[in-house]
C-alpha cells in the first residue's frame, strides 16, 4: 500500500476524479431509461465472456467475441435518443437560469391558469419548457412569437379556430419562443394505447432533451406533465403548481 502510495502522482488523481466524474454522469443520464437494462445486458455479456474463457469454452468464447464487434454499432442504432441528449447537454452552457426570479411565479402561475381553463373546455394543448438543452430545432419550424406568456396568449392559440393549435407551445423563460411547432413522436409498445399524439411528443421530446412538456388532453381533459421521458397523469391546478415550482424555482435556489 504504501508503495502504491509513493509512486502515485498528482495527475494521477486528476485522472481519477475526471473519470469517476465521467461515469457518475453518464449514470445519471441512463437511470431509469433503457439504456440502464441495456447497460446491464452488457455486463451479463462481459460476465459470460470470461465464464467461457476461464472455462476454456472456446464456441462460447468465439461467438461472444464476434458479437462485440458489432455492439458499437448496435448501441448507436438503438440509443440515438440518448446519445443525441448527451451531446446536446454537453454543448450547452446554462449562463442564464431558465426563469428570472422576478417573473418565475408569475409565469408558471399563468401556465397553470391556461391549462386549467383549456382543461374545463377539453381543449388539447402541448406547452413545452426549454430548459439548458436548446430546441432550436424545433422553433424553427414553427410559428416564431417571441410573445410574454399569458393566460389568454395560450388559451387563443390552442382554440379549435387557431390555424397552429395543433403544434406545441414552446416556452423559454417568461417568453413564447414559438407555436405550432412539431415534436418527435415517442413509439414502442411500451408506450400506452390510450395517449395521443400530444402525448407522444410530450414523450419524446422529454426524453430526447431535457425538456418538461404540460399536455392537456382533448378527449378527457386531463392534465399531464412529462418529464424525462417520463408521464404523470391526472393533475390538478395545486399539483401542476407544486411540480412546475418544484422543477424550476427549487431548482435554481439548489444552484
Amino acid at each position: 500500500m504504501e508503495r502504491f502510495l509513493s509512486q502515485l502522482r498528482w495527475q494521477d488523481l486528476i485522472d481519477i476524479i475526471i473519470v469517476s466524474y465521467i461515469i457518475y454522469k453518464v449514470f445519471l443520464l441512463i437511470k431509469g431509461t433503457r439504456a440502464a437494462r441495456m447497460l446491464i445486458g452488457v455486463g451479463v455479456l462481459l460476465a459470460l465472456s470470461l465464464f467461457s474463457r476461464f472455462l476454456e469454452l472456446y464456441t462460447l468464447d468465439w461467438l461472444i467475441q464476434s458479437f462485440w464487434t458489432q455492439i458499437v454499432i448496435v448501441l448507436i442504432i438503438l440509443f440515438q435518443p440518448e446519445i443525441r441528449k448527451a451531446l446536446a447537454q454537453v454543448g450547452e452552457t446554462p449562463l442564464f437560469h431558465r426563469f428570472s426570479s422576478a417573473g418565475e411565479m408569475k409565469t408558471i402561475e399563468e401556465i397553470v391558469k391556461a391549462s386549467q381553463a383549456l382543461a374545463n373546455k377539453k381543449i388539447g394543448a402541448l406547452i413545452v419548457f426549454e430548459r439548458d438543452v436548446s430546441l432550436n430545432e424545433y422553433i424553427e419550424i414553427g410559428v416564431p412569437l417571441d410573445a410574454k406568456v399569458t393566460k389568454e396568449l395560450l388559451i387563443s392559440i390552442f382554440h379549435p379556430s387557431s390555424p397552429i393549435h395543433d403544434g406545441a407551445v414552446i416556452i423559454k423563460g417568461n417568453k413564447i419562443l414559438a407555436a405550432g411547432c412539431f415534436l418527435p413522436i415517442k413509439l414502442g409498445a411500451h408506450i400506452s394505447k390510450t395517449y395521443g399524439t400530444r402525448h407522444r411528443a410530450a414523450i419524446g421530446i422529454s426524453e430526447e432533451t431535457d425538456a418538461v412538456a404540460v399536455v392537456v388532453s382533448e378527449e378527457t381533459g386531463a392534465i399531464s406533465l412529462a418529464v424525462d421521458g417520463v408521464l404523470e397523469n391526472n393533475l390538478d391546478m395545486e399539483k401542476l403548481r407544486h411540480r412546475l415550482t418544484n422543477l424550476f424555482t427549487n431548482e435554481r435556489d439548489r444552484k
